[in-house]
């Protein structure tokens, strides 16, 4: 995702200019700013937002109007890989509290926002305070999805159960098969995420392309690539040059040992959005066609990103690449949250620090809700080798390869180089 965009630069000139705008005498009051940012942001070529903007410039349905739009923008985030977005659906947030302030769907709005801004705790209050106003299904999804966030991992099941008791929809479905899947059932993941594609709106297509893409990485972590490529064909007909489609196909080409194609498929993922995760698999398949100046370019984009401190340090760990850095960033990733995922990325930096005992702490914990992962298993094998615990090292490989689909070249290479088995120095 970009951090840096037009749309924040523009949210922001806004902002300033409203604040210093006066009315003359006589004059109509003008809008709340961030109304004017609502109204005057970038609509992307989206006819929806134009209308909507229209609408909350004509005072026409206000509310309705300031709502959809926050949901259109954070849409538009998700679409465009543009974090600008999210700044103007914050601003679209603060406009529709000007016009009825505290109102539960204001709320909703914004801890919406704040999810997707990765500002969890702001996200629970808001959700918290929602789920005692009313029984909105919506809320409850909003307080599932934070708790995940932040690793309290019963809490968010409690949330989606209640969610799905109030309505097994497209919504509910998505966060059960997540839900299943960090669980370790991935054929209920499964199941669950066909449900959501079947219960998606046509009228809606990018969450019809999310749902496919997700299906899509289930199926390539069973090892099922046929199912696992018609499901982002079924991705990108709905949202063609879907980035996240694309990134599961590159993924899918590098399991079948077709690094040019992948490479062909990655290089446009990487193009609309260029994430650390998305460099890193490109990355990889250029080094597998031993494109390695290629490669060395596009790790110098990745290492110095800083939208997602997680994953670069996971690819530093890896590469066995400035072991204190990646630490840093694994520490600071995890006062954010502290899920399984962050909890792995910041077990195995420890580890390649020679911090064995902290990371086996970690590795635990990150193992603990029976996650099926194959880069879960890789770590825990050679943090288990490196603890001087060699049969369950042995145990964490076998799952590892068993799971080696998911897994990039570079951490096949972790797995063949006898890292998993060897003694503790």
């Amino acid at each position: 995702m970009k951090t840096t965009s037009v749309t924040a630069l523009l949210a922001a000139l806004l902002l300033n200019q409203a604040c210093s705008r006066s009315t003359t005498p006589g004059a109509s009051p003008i809008q709340h700013r961030a109304c004017q940012v609502s109204i005057a942001a970038s609509a992307g070529g989206n006819d929806n937002i134009a209308k909507l903007q229209a609408d909350l410039r004509d005072q026409r349905a206000p509310a309705r109007a300031a709502e959809q739009l926050g949901y259109y923008f954070v849409s538009q985030a998700r679409l465009t890989n543009d974090a600008g977005f999210y700044t103007i659906a914050e601003q679209a947030a603060d406009c529709l509290d000007s016009i009825q302030p505290g109102d539960p769907a204001t709320l909703l709005l914004r801890g919406h926002v704040l999810h997707q801004m990765h500002r969890f705790t702001e996200a629970e209050t808001i959700a918290r305070r929602l789920v005692t106003l009313r029984e909105f299904v919506l809320d409850f999804g909003l307080l599932g999805d934070v708790l995940m966030e932040q690793g309290k991992l019963a809490e968010a099941a409690t949330a989606y159960q209640k969610m799905i008791d109030l309505k097994p929809f497209y919504q509910s479905y998505t966060r059960a098969a997540h839900l299943r899947w960090l669980k370790g059932d991935l054929d209920g993941g499964i199941e669950m995420m066909n449900a959501a594609v079947k219960a998606a709106s046509p009228r809606d297509p990018e969450s019809i392309a999310w749902a496919n893409a997700r299906l899509a990485t289930y199926r390539l972590q069973r090892g099922d690539l046929d199912e696992a490529d018609g499901a982002t064909d079924a991705a990108l007909q709905a949202v063609p040059d879907y980035a996240a489609a694309l990134l599961v196909r590159g993924r899918i080409q590098l399991a079948r040992n077709k690094p040019n194609d992948a490479i062909a498929t990655l290089t446009k993922a990487a193009s609309l959005n260029p994430l650390p995760e998305y460099n890193w698999v490109l990355a990889d398949a250029l080094r597998s066609a031993n494109r390695l100046d290629e490669a060395v370019a596009v790790e110098k984009l990745l290492v110095a990103d800083a939208g997602d401190p997680r994953t670069v340090a996971l690819y530093l760990s890896t590469r066995h690449q400035d072991p204190d850095k990646a630490v840093a960033l694994a520490r600071e990733e995890l006062k954010k949250r502290s899920d399984i995922l962050t909890l792995d990325a910041l077990a195995w930096a420890l580890a390649r620090a020679g911090q064995i005992d902290e990371a086996s702490v970690l590795m635990t914990r990150a193992l603990a809700e029976g996650t099926q992962d194959g880069r879960l298993f890789l770590h825990a094998a050679a943090i288990a080798a490196a603890g001087g615990h060699p049969e369950d090292a042995a145990r964490w490989a076998r799952k590892a390869r068993t799971l080696r689909f998911t897994l990039l070249p570079s951490e096949l290479g972790v797995l063949r180089s006898g890292i998993v088995s060897s003694p503790r120095a």
